[in-house]
């Protein structure tokens, strides 16, 4: 084993020639500050210089954000740098070579000292001296400026931005990995516009020494022509001096495409695409290419102006004007293209059903969703689900429909998670006349004999013609469509706490933040993640509190956060605090609330039987329950309206859940539930099976006395 295997580091040769690029560009920046240059090298290196600075800006303008070309100020720093080791270099060989004619210096200088200002250095001069104030005073201050502003809003909102990534964070929007690369971008963000800010002024620098080094060169040249050359005044201006204007003008054409490199860099505005897509998707509207056109003609039929001119102009613009017109009313053709697929390939797709309520419709019904026959089907189910989201408090996920062959003709199927809830039949066309319990018999009519699917009330399929007859005698009249909306209502409101998912939950969470985001932080994500949330939402769904004002139960259930994190504790303590809700659902501010209880020794033997192994609430004998049931079944009908069953806290979920789907109208609450300040009216005393008949059916007074030992019982 070598000693570099040892000490735990081996050169990566593959990276070694980038690695030593930057040393080696810069130490090469210095020799030509330096040392003396061949004539051929500096030109290749000037038409190096010119290449790279078109480089530069075609890389700028094709960025879709500033962030895209990052290393700007880095490689601005290494142009300019570049650029005025060349200059060194190029006045050495003016200021040595230049009596010896324009060739002395070198072809480029040579053709640009001769070619583009006529050889005439008077005008070399004046075309210098214009490109320097473009540069310098345009666009060099104006990019500047933008810098030093944007650098200036970019540092101001860095705060911020780090606190809305927290933010999201806490809501559980992102997961750490995006929240460091958020992080990184904003961070490189606020360097870079710091950067340009600098890097700026390394631009107005280079037009400053430009500005310099060409009067050095002039003063100087001039000087050593007649000094030490021996020329005349006029031949020492010729050549030094067209020589000098010739090398700044090379200078001056990179400086000033890095210069709109620069400007294009800051001025630029984040969009999806380059500078170039950007500007001309801007630009093809028509509304703009009009008046362009009629301004141009109005002008063009001035007798003073040239119409030669002014007049193609004129077309142009119209011309430009019509085809983007006709352009734009053209509808946009979106081309698809149709991957061929192995006939053996499978997708998850293919083989899962990603919603959640399904309505299957047999054949015969497929007319009820046809939008050529106005859909009644779908405009009754979609009203059902706004309806039912509203009475839930969050937003039902879509419903499918969807015909299966499997079916009879007029039979429909209710499938929840996969699980087939209800299937029933429904004939399109005629009219389910349903007895309420109001029917004055007998009636006028006859059909097909049915159970309506929703309440199983006795119900009769008749025509169309008939519904007068049957509206008249005392029915209650649905079409087909209303038939199947009225089931699906009725299957979902007992399962609320089943349609409720973390996605739902996170929205409602999303919709609390906007107004109150100190109370989501208090409970989400920590101590209470996604899934515990919808947890508890779904258990108090189940007991009936729907979650449309969702600002009570999420302030409850921070503070009890604050004593425990315990799921039944955490429920118990939501209740006792939304007590007053739950009891304004089934009584009126005014009234008493109709109350039952349990006799002492009934209420004892139920806390004392064995727990369920899953929930750890107490198992309720099977005759103890029915009878419980049958006691509570008797109570409403007796009160005519919902009754509460009060018990203590440890018996209400077992109670709960026996008398949910046995007696709908029985309202069980724990003693903690009840507000100190509600009257209350005690309508039963449900006893213990094993008491003597004679002490369970009790007197008058007898029942008066329960009753005020039951109010007792409340008052504590």
């Amino acid at each position: 084993m070598n000693a570099n295997s040892q000490s735990g580091w081996a050169p990566d040769w593959a990276k070694a020639p980038a690695a030593i690029a930057v040393p080696l560009g810069i130490l090469t920046l210095f020799v030509l500050m330096v040392l003396p240059i061949p004539t051929l090298l500096l030109d290749i290196l000037l038409v190096f210089n010119i290449a790279m600075s078109v480089a530069i800006l075609m890389v700028a303008l094709n960025s879709r954000k500033p962030l895209d070309f990052s290393a700007f100020p880095s490689v601005l720093l290494f142009a300019t740098l570049m650029r005025l080791s060349l200059n060194i270099a190029s006045t050495r060989i003016v200021l040595v070579n230049g009596h010896d004619g324009g060739a002395a210096a070198g072809a480029v200088i040579d053709s640009f000292g001769a070619f583009l200002v006529g050889g005439n250095f008077a005008v070399g001069l004046f075309v210098f001296t214009i490109l320097l104030i473009i540069n310098m005073i345009v666009i060099t201050k104006g990019a500047g400026r933008v810098s030093e502003v944007s650098a200036r809003f970019v540092l101001d909102a860095l705060p911020g931005k780090q606190m809305a990534i927290d933010a999201d964070i806490a809501a559980g929007v992102m997961d750490p990995k995006e929240a460091r690369a958020r992080r990184e971008e904003v961070s490189v963000e606020a360097d870079f516009y710091g950067s340009m800010d600098g890097a700026s002024k390394f631009v107005k620098g280079d037009a400053i020494a430009a500005l310099l080094i060409l009067g050095v060169n002039v003063i100087a040249g001039f000087a050593l022509g007649m000094l030490s050359h021996d020329l005349s005044a006029g031949e020492s201006a010729e050549r030094y001096v067209t020589l000098a204007v010739g090398d700044a003008l090379v200078a001056q054409v990179p400086a000033l495409l890095l210069s709109i490199a620069a400007a294009a860099i800051v001025t630029r505005v984040s969009d999806t695409r380059d500078l170039v897509g950007q500007i001309s998707g801007q630009f093809s509207d028509p509304r703009g290419w009009l008046p362009v056109a009629m301004i141009l003609g109005a002008i063009s039929i001035v007798p003073a102006m040239p119409q030669t001119i002014f007049m193609p102009a004129t077309a142009i613009a119209g011309a430009i004007w019509w085809k983007l017109r006709t352009k734009a009313q053209q509808p946009e053709i979106i081309t698809e293209t149709v991957e061929e697929t192995s006939p053996d390939h499978i997708e998850v797709a293919d083989v899962s059903d990603q919603t959640l309520i399904t309505i299957e419709l047999g054949f015969g019904l497929v007319g009820l969703v046809d939008k050529a026959k106005s859909a009644p089907l779908l405009a009754r189910i979609t009203g059902i689900r706004k309806q039912l989201s509203r009475d839930f408090g969050f937003v039902l996920p879509q419903f499918r429909i969807r015909d299966a062959i499997e079916l009879g003709p007029n039979d429909y199927r209710i499938v929840m998670g996969g699980v087939t809830l209800a299937q029933n039949e429904a004939r399109p066309g005629r009219i389910l006349a349903i007895d309420s319990g109001d029917v004055i018999a007998p009636y006028a009519f006859k059909g097909e004999l049915v159970s309506d699917p929703s309440f199983g009330c006795p119900a009769i399929w008749i025509t169309e013609a008939e519904r007068d007859l049957a509206i008249a005698d005392g029915f209650l009249t649905v079409d087909a469509s209303t038939v199947i909306a009225t089931h699906v209502n009725q299957l979902l409101l007992a399962r609320s706490a089943a349609l409720l998912g973390p996605e739902q939950v996170r929205e409602l969470v999303d919709n609390v933040k906007e107004v109150n985001p100190s109370l989501i932080e208090a409970i989400h994500p920590d101590p209470l993640s996604l899934a515990a949330l919808t947890r508890i939402l779904r258990a108090l769904l189940d007991d009936g509190i729907g979650i449309g004002h969702p600002l009570p139960i999420l302030s409850s259930l921070a503070i009890a956060l604050q004593r425990t994190q315990d799921f039944n504790e955490l429920i118990d303590a939501v209740r006792a605090d939304l007590g007053d809700w739950i009891i304004g659902q089934v009584c009126r501010p005014d009234e008493s609330l109709k109350v039952a209880t349990l006799d002492a020794s009934l209420e004892s033997a139920i806390l004392g039987a064995m727990p369920d192994p899953a929930t750890g609430q107490p198992l309720i004998d099977p005759d103890c329950g029915k009878m419980i049931a049958e006691a509570m079944s008797g109570a409403v009908t007796q009160a005519g309206g919902p009754v509460a069953l009060i018990v203590q806290p440890p018996a209400r979920r077992s109670i709960a859940a026996l008398l949910r789907l046995r007696v709908p109208q029985a309202l069980v609450l724990s003693i903690h539930e009840l507000p100190a300040a509600q009257p209350v009216e005690v309508v039963t005393v449900i006893t213990n099976p094993a008491q003597p008949m004679e002490q369970a059916a009790l007197p008058p007074t007898a029942q008066n006395t329960a009753g005020e030992n039951a109010q007792q019982v409340l008052a504590a």
